[in-house]
């Protein structure tokens, strides 16, 4: 059983309110079982919202406001299903295909906090939670 975010499933989750779509995880998750997650959702943050980056342990939107406790919130929350969802099928989890760069998904790298598509070496909420658990984490990107 695979955790993957549900944007690169074409869910409209997106800050922008749009997804993320990639066919390679569509045609992966035809052939596995898999969990959909949307940290940021789950955490409460609405679709479209402001865009939000890493900053350090905090997560802030562009225009500064700390969005932090909803994105652990959601990493949390999302954990915690993946965990139950598994449990109850009698099946581990086996890794996470995640959005690359996210506050939430992004796995070794992320945006730096300074909204200009700079990046820095870092993991989002959600992945780190992941990482943390010795879940094997890759994002849309990785082949």
């Amino acid at each position: 059983m695979y955790i993957v975010s549900a944007c690169l499933l074409g869910k409209n989750c997106k800050y922008s309110g749009g997804n993320n779509r990639d066919d390679r995880v569509i045609r992966f998750s035809e052939t596995h079982r898999v969990i959909p997650v949307c940290p940021e959702t789950e955490g409460g943050l609405k679709a479209p919202r402001e865009p939000a980056e890493r900053v350090g342990d905090r997560v802030l939107s562009r225009s500064g406001e700390d969005w932090t406790a909803y994105f652990k919130r959601g990493a949390e929350t999302c954990w915690e299903r993946a965990q139950k969802e598994a449990e109850q099928a009698g099946e581990p989890i086996e890794g996470a295909i995640l959005k690359a760069r996210s506050p939430s998904c992004g796995s070794g790298k992320i945006y730096d906090g300074s909204f200009t598509g700079n990046i820095t070496d870092g993991n989002g909420c959600f992945a780190e939670i992941l990482i943390s658990c010795g879940i094997p984490v890759k994002t849309e990107e990785d082949r």
